[in-house]
């Protein structure tokens, strides 16, 4: 009995750092989402939808789906970003993501002039 709760107490002691680290790293994380839209606030799906990092300058992309909508998770924090849209040879407005933003989850809908 004594053994088993030697184990127990090592095995808490083993995890519980491992959680917290994990905790850790989701919350120093960011996701950016929301939808590309025409001129008439319709969706359009199959929009190329641009993230850069101001850090690296590496730049991710994503095609938007049949309801308009786009996601890109995992962001860093600490650093800025830029975010676009194209659509046919048409680009939204750039917009910006600040390192400063302390919000979990950014939503941002990026308009699209259609003909």
């Amino acid at each position: 009995m004594k053994k088993l709760a030697i184990r127990s107490a090592l095995l808490i002691a083993l995890v519980l750092p491992l959680l917290a680290m994990q905790a850790s790293a989701q919350s120093n994380t960011k996701t950016v989402q929301g939808k590309v839209l025409s001129s008439k606030d319709t969706p359009i799906s199959g929009a190329v939808v641009y993230l850069q990092d101001g850090k690296t300058n590496s730049i991710r992309s994503f095609i938007s789906i049949a309801d308009g909508s786009y996601h890109f998770g995992q962001l860093a924090n600490d650093s800025d970003y830029q975010i676009w849209a194209r659509y046919k040879n048409e680009k939204s407005a750039t917009r910006s993501i600040s390192s400063y933003d302390s919000r979990a989850k950014v939503i941002i809908n990026l308009s699209i002039k259609t003909k």
